[in-house]
C-alpha cells in the first residue's frame, strides 16, 4: 500500500480544531497543522502536552550556578589572596557570580533547546505545504494509507474544509 497525504484548508481555526478533534478520535494515520497565527484550540484540539524547555532551562541555571561556585571558590582557594584579612570564602561576590552564570548559561540552554526540540533547521520539506498556510488560511496534511484515504477527506468535508486534495507522498 501506497500512503497517500491530504490537504485541507479552511479559513477558520476553530473549523481547523473540529477537524483536528475528529481525526483524533478516529486515529487516522499522522497529521500535521500548519497556522497563519498563534491559535489556542488547535493547540488544545492537538493535546500536546506543555514543553519540554523550561527543563533545559532550569538544567543551564543549575548549571550556571554550579560553575559560578566551582570558578570562584576554587580561584579563591588557588590564589589564596587575603585582602585586609578577609576571609577567603567571601559570599556576597560570590552570589553576583553565580547569578550572571545561571542567567548565561539559563538563556544559551534555553536558545539551543528550543532550536532541538522544533526541529530547526528543517532538512526537508513537510510534504503538502500550501504557501497560503503561511498568510490567511488553517491547513492539516494527512498521510495515511490508500484504503482511508477517502474516509479522511469526507470527514475533512465535513469538518468544513474550504478545499481538500489528494497527493501521492513517497
Amino acid at each position: 500500500m501506497s500512503t497517500i497525504a491530504i490537504i485541507s484548508s479552511f479559513a477558520d481555526d476553530a473549523e481547523c480544531a473540529h477537524a483536528i478533534e475528529e481525526l483524533r478520535a478516529a486515529k487516522v494515520g499522522e497529521f500535521n497543522t500548519f497556522s497563519p497565527i498563534p491559535s489556542h484550540r488547535i493547540e488544545h484540539a492537538i493535546g500536546r502536552k506543555k514543553s519540554p524547555v523550561r527543563w533545559v532551562v532550569l538544567t543551564g541555571g543549575i548549571s550556571g550556578v554550579l560553575t559560578g561556585l566551582a570558578i570562584t571558590i576554587g580561584t579563591t582557594y588557588e590564589w589564596r589572596l587575603n585582602a585586609g584579612g578577609k576571609p577567603l570564602l567571601s559570599w556576597p561576590p560570590f552570589i553576583i557570580i553565580c547569578f550572571e552564570l545561571m542567567v548565561l548559561l539559563g538563556g544559551i540552554f534555553g536558545f539551543f533547546g528550543v532550536l532541538g526540540l522544533s526541529g530547526i533547521p528543517a532538512i526537508e520539506l513537510t510534504p503538502g505545504y500550501d504557501g497560503r498556510f503561511g498568510e490567511d488560511r488553517f491547513g492539516i496534511v494527512v498521510r495515511c494509507d490508500e484504503a482511508e484515504a477517502a474516509r479522511v477527506e469526507s470527514m475533512m468535508k465535513e469538518s468544513g474544509a474550504e478545499e481538500v486534495v489528494r497527493e501521492g507522498v513517497q
